[in-house]
């Protein structure tokens, strides 16, 4: 199968098939963007000063895996999250924003066969779209499961067919997920990590979201694997200063595992990935190694979830998640609604169904709009309320 082939079958991103949708309408009010996962509190205090104090290492070359100091500093923030040690020197690697690691992971460990067969990679569906690039990327059969209110928002990976398990190579899972907010608990977890060990295969834990939550930190894959003693290899994870530290335009992450696939991965990164200029990974490891103004951002969404609560009181599964900083609220039809929303208020919001596929004829993201909570509270304030005015009014 040729690269275009393997391709012809991606719809179009998300937002370009918003921009489609919405632009050739006239706002109805007061533009409020409410769409893009792209944090807006502030970033922290120390990035400028550490920039300009480390402007002159852009002249260098950068370490292509990680700094020393970088790599320890994410240890050590592994280790106080969720105590787990790791070697930072040989279980590490850092990651120009996490879409580069959740692309060439599969690229390093997904085998083009699996007992002689097409090997599978299981996605959660609604789902993060470069998951389905990066199986498409390797020549996999993407099986979509459904993430519905039925399931907790959680695939049911479980519930499929021996053949598909047996033939599975990559296995994603997002907690806290995009778009639902779901959190795994311990137990589901350990369950994944036991099915993963039984059939073979490896599981991709996107966690980007890990730090914005409600009550108890979420439990993270190496750490439910340590507490089963499991084969730390079997779990692949994914951090990012983007949404924990506001600096999605640091792109700044990185990808965690066992010694053999970070060593495949690392492989990879050597010929085509794009390391982090130094200044870049100088102002990272001071991020990971900071919690006070993690916090801090922490507080204001909590602030802005709970007031998502007070306003879509008693509007049945309107309930702002434990988790993350999105709503996935229930409509008739997702793409209606966002126009009906974006002409008659001028509030922009994305239909479920654009972060979904369409499987056996049935979209789960089609009656669900996806809301963003990244603005200021007076702002997200105003357009919540104007959304429900508007759509559950």
């Amino acid at each position: 199968m040729t690269f275009p082939e393997r391709f012809s079958n991606l719809p179009e991103y998300a937002f370009p098939r918003l921009r489609t949708l919405l632009d050739a309408h006239a706002p109805g009010g007061e533009i409020i963007h409410m769409t893009i996962g792209e944090p807006r509190h502030a970033m922290p205090d120390f990035v400028g000063e550490i920039m300009m104090q480390t402007v002159d290492l852009f002249a260098k070359y950068p370490a292509n895996h990680g700094t020393p100091e970088l790599l320890d500093s994410i240890a050590g923030w592994i280790k106080r999250r969720f105590d787990v040690a790791v070697d930072p020197a040989t279980q590490i690697m850092t990651l120009n924003g996490t879409r580069e690691g959740l692309m060439n992971a599969c690229i390093a460990l997904s085998p083009e066969t699996k007992r002689g067969k097409k090997p599978v990679v299981l996605i959660p569906n609604p789902f993060y779209q470069v998951y389905a690039v990066a199986a498409a990327t390797v020549g996999a059969e993407p099986v979509f499961v459904p993430a519905t209110a039925q399931t907790g928002f959680l695939p049911d990976y479980a519930g499929l067919p021996t053949e598909i398990l047996d033939r599975t190579t990559v296995v994603y899972i997002c907690s806290p997920s995009n778009p639902q907010g779901a959190v795994a608990p311990r137990d589901y977890l350990c369950d994944l990590i036991a099915l993963a060990e039984k059939h073979d295969f490896t599981i991709f834990a996107d966690e980007c979201y890990s730090e914005i939550y409600r009550g108890e930190a979420p439990v993270g894959a190496l750490e439910a694997a340590q507490d089963i003693g499991a084969d730390p290899e079997r779990v692949v994870i994914f951090h990012s200063l983007s949404k924990r530290s506001n600096l999605p335009g640091l792109r700044s992450g990185f990808v965690a595992s066992g010694p053999k696939n970070i060593e495949q991965i690392k492989q990879l990164r050597a010929y085509s990935g794009a390391p982090l200029p130094l200044p870049i990974q100088a102002v990272s490891a001071r991020a990971w190694a900071d919690e006070a103004h993690v916090a801090a951002s922490r507080a204001l969404y909590v602030e802005k979830l709970d007031l998502a609560d007070e306003i879509f009181s008693g509007i049945d599964g309107a309930s702002a998640p434990q988790a993350g900083f999105f709503l996935w609220l229930p409509v008739e039809d997702g793409e209606k609604a966002a126009l009906k929303l974006w002409t008659e208020t001028g509030v922009r919001v994305v239909p479920g169904a654009y972060w979904s596929r369409d499987v056996q004829g049935h979209n789960p993201g089609k009656n669900y709009i996806r809301v963003a909570l990244v603005a200021p509270k007076t702002e997200t304030q105003h357009g919540l309320t104007t959304l429900r005015d508007c759509l559950y009014g």
